[in-house]
């Protein structure tokens, strides 16, 4: 009798809201793993303490204290270790979890397995692409300036829109005498006439 094979639908944006850096290392959690594996997380942590070689260091290890409040205040998410909980949660990296299908050996760990893997993939290929990311971002630098000079220029126009026209000079208020007699300290020919009389 053959064993039928189950399809297990996994949310690939899920499986990438999951995945965190620690150590400067992608990392999943021990209880979000075991959520998609659909076992406890004791028990997965179990399966890798009986299977300890095949989980180093780089593969699997357990959070700090520092870490995990790290990771708490990033990210605030219910699943980091609860108050029950006496140890810090386990994390997993991509080889890690790799390593974790030959421990839980069921078909919706291969399935689950697979999900996962395809998620590091993809997030490898968007980070681990510098030339293509740096090129983009380059050219949207340059859209932003060119939008930037476009902008201003409209600015400057509103601007000089908006300001009222000028009108005709003001007239000054109050005594001035004619420049005529400033300019030339002669009486004035009124003056003249006056004293001649």
């Amino acid at each position: 009798m053959a064993k039928e094979k189950i399809a297990i639908v996994v949310d690939q944006r899920d499986v990438e809201r999951r995945i965190f850096v620690v150590r400067g290392q992608r990392v999943m959690l021990d209880s979000d793993l075991a959520k998609l594996y659909g076992v406890p997380t004791k028990r997965l942590n179990e399966q890798v303490r009986r299977n300890r070689d095949r989980f180093p260091e780089d593969f699997a290890h357990q959070l700090t204290p520092e870490e995990l409040a790290d990771l708490r205040s990033q990210f605030a998410t219910a699943n980091l270790g609860s108050s029950k909980s006496r140890t810090a949660p386990m994390v997993f990296t991509e080889h890690g979890v790799a390593m974790l299908s030959s421990v839980l050996r069921s078909q919706r760990a291969v399935q689950v397995n697979i999900a996962i893997m395809r998620a590091f993939v993809r997030m490898r290929r968007l980070i681990g692409t510098p030339g293509e990311l740096v090129s983009q971002l380059n050219e949207l630098a340059k859209t932003v300036q060119l939008h930037d000079s476009q902008i201003s220029a409209i600015a400057d126009v509103l601007r000089r829109l908006m300001e009222p026209p000028p009108g005709p000079p003001k007239r000054k208020i109050g005594f001035l005498p004619p420049e005529s007699s400033l300019s030339q300290n002669k009486p004035t020919a009124h003056k003249q006439n006056g004293a001649a009389r």
